[in-house]
């Protein structure tokens, strides 16, 4: 994510190390660079503009403290400016009111408005445990009501039935009738898109909207689409009494122009963002996080977290006491992992959270890229319980019945089992007493990027 914006960035912001103050005359190329990032970002002129003259009033004349370096100081103020323009403090949804507390989603066609009425909803059961239903207004796109109440289906969240020969606003009514009858907190609403902004268009929303009189109303717009993102939001804010933004697709824009211009082009700010196409992958959109991610000083909080709501704890429990035992890591442990990782996103979403690791996730998707795990799974799949246990015992004729029933080469059974045992080493020193600090005194290094970490308060 945002991965174009962090390499110019790093580039740009690396080029003031050793420099005993900063002055105007020292910051002038690295600001042009940083400008440049964020127009090639396609981040809006007026955005830039304002975040240019904001980092270079802060930064002319900054005296180096004792802890600080010249780079570090400026990193520090382009992180705040960050925060700042994305929108500072909580963005949480207010659903304060007499229940249904209902939350209207509007936007273009295509930028994902279904799946991320499934998404929220499913956001809502799991993370805040409140009852939802969702519902489809939209008589338009043909199969729209049949998708939601699939993915309705795949999360076991409610659904209120409705056809395309019935009107959006009679929709509406039935759905908050049936939404207080079966004591509903949530109530979602999907709505039609169009390709562009249209009066008719325009005219409904309006009219569901004084229907429903929801609490949020939520602007879902594709992060692809850069700073065009922003101005669609405008336009919609101006007709609609928007209270934020969902970011779509935001784990495939590496630049970032989206997240950020539209708090400061529209006012609202960007509440949640999706980042897969699984009904789990929503994730709340926190600027200071992502502010760091962008400066590749990664994001740990949003890795516990999803570590938190993703491990199955029960099989963690399990190994940990495995492990210490002192028994050995067997290709069962092994497949777990995988399909543990594969919950949290994978290795590349897991690295791009690292600090640091921001560009080690680009090499880890050329090498070690997700698809290699699902290969691995495969092949350990197709072993036998007594092989998975006693990965010792595969010679070479079980190799080649591996391979074929996983639909594999032989050399990529040797790549996994040789993976195999370097997982299992490293398990067995975690094993020993201390192995979890000696493992966690490697690692400090990692916690942030050569010349241009900072201090945290």
């Amino acid at each position: 994510m945002f991965e174009s914006l962090t390499q110019r960035l790093g580039t740009a912001l690396g080029s003031l190390t050793g420099k005993a103050k900063l002055n105007d005359e020292n910051i002038q190329g690295t600001l042009r660079e940083v400008r440049m990032a964020l127009l090639e970002a396609d981040v809006a002129l007026s955005v830039v503009k304002d975040f240019i003259d904001q980092v270079r009033i802060r930064a002319v004349g900054q005296e180096v403290s004792a802890s600080l370096s010249p780079g570090q100081v400026f990193v520090k103020i382009v992180n705040e400016e960050l925060v700042r323009i994305m929108g500072e403090g909580s963005n949480a949804l207010d659903l304060n009111t007499q229940p249904p507390a209902i939350i209207l989603l509007a936007g273009l066609q295509g930028a994902g408005k279904t799946t991320s009425v499934a998404k929220l909803a499913n956001w809502l059961k799991t993370r805040e445990k409140r009852s939802v239903m969702v519902v489809s207004t939209d008589v338009y796109r043909p199969a729209a009501i049949d998708q939601l109440r699939a993915l309705a289906d795949e999360g076991d969240i409610r659904f209120c039935e409705s056809s395309p020969d019935q009107k959006p606003v009679d929709i509406a009514r039935a759905a908050i009738d049936l939404a207080k009858k079966q004591f509903v907190e949530v109530l979602i609403v999907d709505t039609a898109g169009r390709l562009h902004v249209d009066s008719d268009m325009m005219d409904e929303i309006k009219a569901l909207h004084d229907t429903l009189s929801p609490i949020e109303t939520l602007f879902v717009v594709d992060a692809m689409t850069g700073q065009d993102a922003a101005i669609s939001a405008k336009a919609f804010n101006e007709i609609l009494p928007l209270t934020g933004v969902i970011l779509t697709k935001a784990d495939g824009d590496a630049r970032g122009g989206a997240a950020l211009s539209v708090r400061s082009v529209t006012g609202k700010p960007i509440k949640f963002m999706t980042v897969g196409e699984t009904i789990d992958a929503l994730d709340a959109f926190h600027p200071d996080r992502i502010a760091s991610r962008i400066l590749g000083m990664g994001d740990v909080l949003s890795l516990i977290e999803d570590a938190e709501q993703k491990i199955d704890k029960k099989k963690a429990k399990k190994l940990a006491r495995k492990i210490k035992k002192g028994k050995k890591f067997d290709l069962e442990d092994f497949r777990d992992q995988i399909q543990q990782m594969n919950n949290m996103g994978g290795i590349t979403s897991m690295l791009d959270k690292l600090p640091g690791m921001g560009q080690m996730s680009k090499v880890a998707q050329q090498k070690i890229n997700d698809n290699s795990f699902v290969q691995m799974e495969a092949i350990i799949n197709s072993m036998t319980p007594g092989e998975r246990h006693y990965p010792d015992s595969i010679n070479g004729s079980r190799k080649k019945r591996i391979a074929s029933g996983s639909g594999t080469q032989i050399q990529d059974v040797n790549r996994m089992l040789k993976q195999h045992r370097q997982m299992q080493k490293m398990m067995k020193k975690l094993g020993k007493k201390g192995g979890m600090q000696n493992m966690m005194r490697g690692m400090e290094g990692m916690s942030q990027p050569p010349g241009s970490g900072f201090p945290r308060n």
